[in-house]
């Protein structure tokens, strides 16, 4: 079912979302002279949306009602999207009000998604995944800065949503990422990877650690291998990056040369780690490993990591 407020049909069509806890993001679309025309009931679409801590929602066909959407308590804009059949359009990602979302949450037409599922499902154009994990990220960090860090005094928001400034002492403060490694040691035809306690049964991934205060990225990828595992490491190469919005973190995705394969775990941090093979990666991802193991879906990096070792070995770290 979709919904028509007669003020904003005259411009724009709304397709509304849910991002994380009560959090909605919305696409609003100009409508040219052949796209002009509103959106009548049992247009095809939903609406998704959860309310679980790592929830995002996306695209409903229609419109919603104008209440719903003024009961937004924060707005980020997100920048431009090419949205189906439409030219590019800007996108705002909302939060809303607890009543407003569970209101929605209650309606036939609603399933709940998290992002993680909207992802690994494939429920959405990849080129759009990156939009809603901007949309979720921002508002997390909206949600958890409220106050400024240099003075303590309540913060507004400014620019789009894209920065806070605090009326009390001037201070400006920005969107938070933290960066992480994500990184296989590889010695001649093997790799390593570990599995800490919350992975699904038998899933094994590449080990991954925040860099600190004062490290490059290649520092970082040497000690975190050696302090989870106890191998060290020399040349880094870099592989590639992906952002992971659980909260804001950015994925540095990385290769490092192994100076030695004896294997000491740190229990706190990992469960277990080992060596694999590359045709042991090869039997993870075609779901024939002998003991039942698997790799990372194909929405994490770490898969990509393995896919290009399982197809190239060694050579990755030229």
């Amino acid at each position: 079912m979709a919904y028509v407020d007669p003020v904003l049909s005259r411009d724009a069509l709304i397709d509304l979302a849910l991002v994380g806890w009560f959090v909605a993001l919305a696409i609003a679309e100009a409508i040219s002279a052949r796209h002009g025309r509103t959106r009548e009931s049992g247009d095809d679409g939903r609406l998704l949306t959860n309310f679980g801590l790592t929830a995002l929602v996306i695209l409903a066909s229609g419109l919603l009602p104008l209440a719903t959407i003024a009961s937004a308590q924060v707005g980020v804009g997100i920048g431009m999207a090419h949205h189906l059949h439409l030219p590019w359009v800007p996108i705002f990602a909302l939060t809303l009000q607890k009543d407003a979302g569970e209101a929605l949450a209650g309606r036939d037409d609603v399933e709940p998604v998290d992002l993680r599922s909207i992802a690994t499902r494939g429920l959405v154009p990849p080129g759009l995944l990156g939009s809603l994990g901007g949309a979720k990220a921002m508002l997390d960090w909206h949600n958890r800065h409220g106050f400024c860090a240099n003075c303590g005094s309540r913060s507004v928001m400014n620019s789009a949503g894209w920065r806070r400034e605090c009326p009390a002492c001037s201070a400006q403060h920005f969107p938070r990422t933290d960066p992480v490694v994500i990184m296989l040691a590889i010695e001649g035809e093997r790799c390593l990877m570990g599995r800490q306690t919350r992975f699904p049964p038998g899933m094994y991934s590449a080990l991954a650690g925040f860099l600190e205060p004062g490290e490059t990225a290649e520092d970082a990828v040497r000690r975190e291998i050696h302090e989870e595992a106890g191998v060290r490491c020399t040349r880094v190469t870099y592989f590639a990056s992906q952002p992971w919005p659980f909260p804001s973190s950015l994925m540095i995705g990385c290769f490092a040369q192994a100076l030695s394969n004896e294997i000491n775990v740190d229990h706190k941090e990992l469960e277990d780690a080992r060596w694999f093979s590359r045709d042991e990666i090869a039997a993870m991802f075609a779901g024939t490993h002998p003991h039942g193991l698997v790799a990372p879906q194909p929405v994490a990096i770490a898969h990509h990591l393995l896919k290009a070792f399982a197809r190239k070995g060694a050579a990755v770290l030229e």
